[in-house]
């Protein structure tokens, strides 16, 4: 088993370093349209509507970034990834960037070759258990049956959870947020763990939401965050910097409903960084002057994103937490554009 995992390892890093040696930026430029891995359908996240077209938080992210890139945030192949295939399909190439739920750990950064651009959403592991279970704890799950998607670090924390509590599990193996919907309201498994933000938007879906609990635990630090291939430093930039965007824009008041006249110039000169009528920030990421307000006029800053796809006001109705502006107590904080 340990070789399996060790030549699993090094088949990934061999892709990932053979793939990047290509030069994504250039690649994604010549094709004129961004490949964007993402979940296999996680409503709020990432998920097709009715009309087929992709909806969600992290699909917004690919959307700022093939704005940035093409000027054009409609110029995006999504491509569905589970657990399992996710990183294969970034270190072969298939995908440019990986947008979905994914957690930034040690392992993944060094080992598989990834390189994580930023966290989008702090998450942490949660339980969701139908009330009439009558548990209000998570240590109260001795002997339950818990559906867990593999190939997650999900999977890991609950291994972790329950040996430090002393109390036993049984496993039910899934591999897409919708098996695990399907699995659970089948009472299959007693339990489904994952991101809480995932339970909550899984439970946003269902036909009588209140029937179900999120227990109290989060067990794990779970900072999600879309990846490149490690080797690729000039792509890199551009995904993290995209991300920046969103997240500065809102620190200094761009908006959606602004972000014309501010495009005209202020007298803010990071404003104007970020918007591309002063100084080479552009240039400097092989991109156009404006490429950041071409990131901002799909979705809107990153308070705008969360609002419409995940916040208190949508089905989800997730609060921001520690995903609020480093200046309202959250953790959100981007690097100066200068």
């Amino acid at each position: 088993m340990k070789n399996t995992v060790i030549l699993g390892a090094l088949t990934i890093a061999g892709l990932s370093a053979g793939a990047a040696a290509a030069g994504t930026l250039d690649d994604v430029k010549a094709r004129g349209k961004l490949n964007c891995g993402v979940t296999t359908g996680l409503v709020g996240f990432a998920a097709p509507d009715a009309n087929g077209e992709w909806k969600g938080f992290d699909v917004a992210v690919c959307r700022a970034v093939a704005a940035a890139v093409l000027g054009d945030g409609s110029a995006v192949e999504f491509v569905p990834t589970t657990g399992k295939t996710r990183f294969t399909a970034l270190a072969s190439g298939e995908i440019d960037v990986l947008a979905r739920n994914t957690t930034w750990t040690f392992s993944r950064d060094v080992d598989l070759k990834f390189e994580f651009t930023g966290v989008n959403y702090y998450d942490g592991q949660g339980f969701m258990v139908p009330k009439e279970l009558g548990v209000s704890s998570a240590k109260e799950l001795d002997g339950a049956t818990v559906c867990i998607q593999t190939g997650t670090t999900t999977e890991l924390n609950l291994a972790d959870f329950f040996r430090s509590n002393n109390i036993s599990y049984e496993p039910v193996p899934i591999e897409t947020n919708a098996e695990a919907q399907q699995q659970y309201l089948a009472g299959a498994c007693d339990v489904y763990t994952t991101d809480a933000s995932g339970l909550a938007a899984t439970r946003a879906t269902f036909e009588s939401p209140a029937d179900h609990v999120l227990l109290p635990e989060i067990i794990s630090k779970e900072p999600l965050g879309p990846l490149v291939r490690h080797g690729d430093n000039e792509w890199g930039d551009v995904v993290r910097w995209t991300l920046n965007a969103l997240i500065t824009a809102e620190e200094l008041g761009v908006t959606s409903a602004n972000l014309a006249e501010m495009a005209g110039g202020t007298n803010n000169p990071e404003i104007n960084r970020l918007l591309g009528t002063e100084g080479t920030l552009g240039e400097m990421l092989g991109l156009s002057a404006d490429w950041g307000k071409d990131a901002l006029s799909v979705g809107g800053n990153y308070g705008e994103v969360f609002a419409d796809n995940i916040g208190e006001a949508t089905p989800i109705g997730l609060a921001r937490g520690l995903n609020a502006q480093w200046t309202e107590g959250g953790l959100l904080y981007s690097p100066p554009f200068r």
